[in-house]
């Protein structure tokens, strides 16, 4: 077993929700899974370059050649930027090809998703990354896809600010389009993280605690299965 842990906060440990609780989850996988593989990647402490014209000039290459499979790109590669480009794409997306759990904790700035995730996601969304050349299917169909994720303010079902969460959809679409199935993927969030910081917040603390709770209730049911 194999389990990819990727952190995307700008905070410390000390400071972040998603860190501790992705912590959590792969101290209690890590117990569960003895024999299993732990990889963990900061996207912070070590941050993804952003796609430059030479990735995006190999990718519409690979895109017209059809399907093709991450060890016949370097064929496709035509001059030293586009070897570079994918010198670096393609460990990226050879981690998510051979784990069996994804782990992704995903603090909500700005409504979305830290801007550091989003250079990895850009990165390893290559064409063809993901898809059985034989078949046409996606080899991540089989993937299991913890995202834990936090926000400052209360975003859930029912609440006034719903519509602004643009963190869980855009998430749900990206994994789709992936090719996880939905029943493996698993969304967990801890809500109103600000509540013991912003004054105006404070009367909810209450329910951030329950919310808080939750989330570690649930992450560690989801690490130990």
């Amino acid at each position: 077993m194999n389990l990819l842990h990727i952190d995307s906060s700008a905070d410390t440990a000390d400071d972040s929700v998603t860190r501790r609780l992705t912590a959590l989850f792969a101290t209690t996988w890590r117990t569960a899974h003895r024999t299993g593989r732990h990889r963990h990647r900061d996207l912070c402490a070590d941050p993804v370059p952003p796609l430059t014209a030479a990735q995006a000039t190999l990718g519409r290459r690979v895109e017209r050649a059809g399907f093709v499979a991450p060890e016949k790109v370097p064929a496709l590669v035509e001059n030293p930027a586009e070897e570079h480009a994918w010198a670096l794409t393609r460990p990226l997306i050879e981690e998510v090809r051979t784990a069996d759990t994804l782990l992704l904790g995903v603090p909500m700035y700005n409504f979305s998703v830290p801007a550091a995730l989003k250079a990895w996601i850009d990165r390893v969304t290559f064409p063809g990354a993901f898809t059985d050349p034989g078949t046409g299917e996606s080899v991540l169909r089989d993937l299991r896809v913890v995202v834990v994720m936090a926000r400052g303010g209360g975003y859930g079902p029912g609440t006034p600010r719903e519509h602004d969460d643009f963190q869980t959809p855009y998430l749900r679409t990206w994994f789709g389009a992936l090719g996880v199935r939905p029943e493996n993927l698993h969304l967990v969030a801890a809500e109103l993280t600000l509540a013991g910081l912003l004054p105006h917040l404070a009367g909810l603390a209450p329910l951030a605690q329950d919310s808080l709770a939750r989330a570690r209730a649930a992450v560690t049911a989801l690490a130990a299965s």
